[in-house]
Formats: C-alpha cells, sequence, structure tokens
C-alpha cells in the first residue's frame, strides 16, 4: 500500500480551509515565504468546515525553521504557547513546519486551519490517519 491513504493525506493551499482532525492523530503544516520576507501563522480551531464557531488555538509551543530549499538542517524554536508562529526576515527562515495533534482541540471543535498574514504558501500534511485507504477512498480532507 502507498504512504498517501496509509500514512496521511495532503492539502495544497491549506491555507485557504480548514483542516478536518477526527480522521487523523495529526497534522503537518509546511509553510514557506521567499525573500527572507518573514511572516506570521495563525493557528485557529472551527466546528465546521466553513469555520463555524471560529477561534484561535493556543497551542503552539515548538516550530522548525529552514531555508525550504534543502541545503540546511532545521532548527528548533519554542515559545510559551500561543496561537501563532512568527517567522524572522531572514533567508533562514523562508520555510516553517509546525505539528498540531488532534487531541490538542478543544471539545465539540474538529477542523483546523493555519493562515499567513503574508503571502506565505501553507500546505497540510494529515498524518497517522485513522483508517487506512487507498488514495482513490481517501475522504476529503475538509469535509
Amino acid at each position: 500500500m502507498e504512504a498517501l491513504g496509509r500514512l496521511f493525506n495532503y492539502r495544497h493551499l491549506a491555507d485557504a480551509g480548514y483542516i478536518r482532525m477526527d480522521q487523523c492523530a495529526g497534522v503537518t503544516f509546511f509553510c514557506y515565504l521567499a525573500a527572507a520576507a518573514g511572516d506570521t501563522y495563525t493557528l485557529s480551531e472551527a466546528k465546521t468546515s466553513t469555520g463555524g464557531s471560529v477561534q484561535t488555538l493556543a497551542t503552539i509551543t515548538r516550530w522548525w525553521t529552514c531555508t525550504g530549499d534543502g541545503t540546511d538542517t532545521w532548527t528548533l524554536h519554542t515559545q510559551a504557547a500561543a496561537s501563532t508562529v512568527v517567522t524572522a526576515a531572514s533567508a533562514a527562515e523562508n520555510g516553517m513546519c509546525v505539528e498540531v495533534d488532534a487531541v490538542e482541540l478543544s471539545d465539540t471543535f474538529k477542523y483546523l486551519k493555519l493562515a499567513s498574514t503574508g503571502n506565505g504558501l501553507v500546505t497540510a500534511v494529515q498524518r497517522d490517519l485513522v483508517v487506512q485507504r487507498k488514495p482513490s477512498s481517501l475522504p476529503a480532507v475538509t469535509s
């Protein structure tokens, strides 16, 4: 069985919508903003895929940065629990990765979104899928 459907599901352009969390153990967000511009990424949770009852989720304590071009290693950053990650205006922080476990969501909330306040590209990888399926049988990431 392929990794897609067994280990993970994927959503490109995840900044545009919510990720369903009841079908996985967690989500890994990969973000990229070129030109050493820096960005702020904000984590929110919602009860519906359309953003019903949305609120920020202050659970981010660790994230990783790198250039995003594969020429360097990841650098760990830590902070007190917050709903935002701020990357510096440095090429060494063009790429950013943060993981959120499904158990971090508030009761009755089942959707997550990590949004860029700039032009950062956000991609989401649902990991540790609850049910493993062939890729053509995976449920939609947002519904």
